[in-house]
């Protein structure tokens, strides 16, 4: 089973909030959510195959696809219980947590997506197959301190520069490579997503410095009728560590609303 780490409330009815991170993430991407958003709700974090402590995991899979990392996120929920939750996610996140609206939509209630992925464009079609073509000639490690530095560029982007690559040492190469192969599904799942309406009340939180995922995502909550964007300036793609207060603020804001 995965690694997960929870916190409960005293009150027996009190509602859960489960946090999916992105590729390359962990629990720790959470580190400045946990005091915030504990007083009100029952928190299940987790670290997603091959990221942080979850090593391991059976079954082995010589890949991965979606329904996979949900079967895994949907095991450690039944495990505990948890028939409904509040989800937060955050960059490919996005993607897991609308794949687990499609196949078990009594257990959500509202959802947050923080630099959230919704449409595969050129740009980032383009740093896809750019990592596949370097994977032959550098350690992953060194691909995604490249990629990091490309997709959050600025110097106030720092500090969630470097939590993630911190989390990403993690990683082997051969589970590096198993989760760049699950782009291929990836870019079909975003076309399909783009196009549908979501049926819950949705809350996107992205950073108006994030050049990759910035515009699609804009265009996406244009079309929808259940999302809400807020944008927050001055700040990159990871919004939750670079400017964490305000995007506890609205996160908060919502879900108790």
């Amino acid at each position: 089973m995965l690694h997960f780490q929870t916190y409960r409330l005293p009150q027996e009815e009190a509602p859960w909030l489960v946090f999916i991170h992105g590729a390359g993430g962990a629990i720790a991407t959470w580190k400045y959510q946990t005091d915030a958003f504990k007083p009100f709700f029952n928190l299940l974090l987790l670290d997603l195959r091959d990221h942080g402590l979850s090593k391991g995991i059976s079954p082995v899979f010589p890949s991965y696809n979606f329904d996979i990392v949900c079967d895994d996120i949907l095991e450690v929920m039944d495990h505990l219980e948890i028939g409904h939750a509040n989800f937060i996610s955050l960059s490919l996140g996005s993607a897991i947590l609308q794949r687990l609206d499609q196949r078990r939509p009594e257990l959500i209630d509202k959802m947050v997506m923080a630099g959230g992925v919704f449409r595969a464009t050129l740009k980032m079609r383009a740093l896809v197959h750019a990592s596949k073509l370097l994977n032959l000639l550098l350690p992953y490690r060194h691909i995604y301190a490249l990629f990091s530095m490309i997709i959050l560029p600025k110097k106030n982007h720092e500090k969630s520069r470097r939590l993630y690559r911190q989390q990403a040492k993690r990683l082997t190469q051969e589970e590096y490579m198993k989760w760049v192969g699950l782009y291929g599904e990836f870019f079909q799942v975003l076309d399909e997503y783009f196009h549908q309406q979501l049926k819950k009340w949705s809350l996107v939180v992205m950073g108006a410095e994030d050049h990759v995922f910035f515009k699609a995502a804009r265009r996406f909550v244009a079309k929808q009728e259940k999302a809400t964007l807020v944008v927050i300036e001055k700040c990159g793609h990871i919004c939750n560590i670079e400017q964490w207060q305000r995007f506890n603020l609205e996160a908060l804001k919502f879900l108790k609303g």
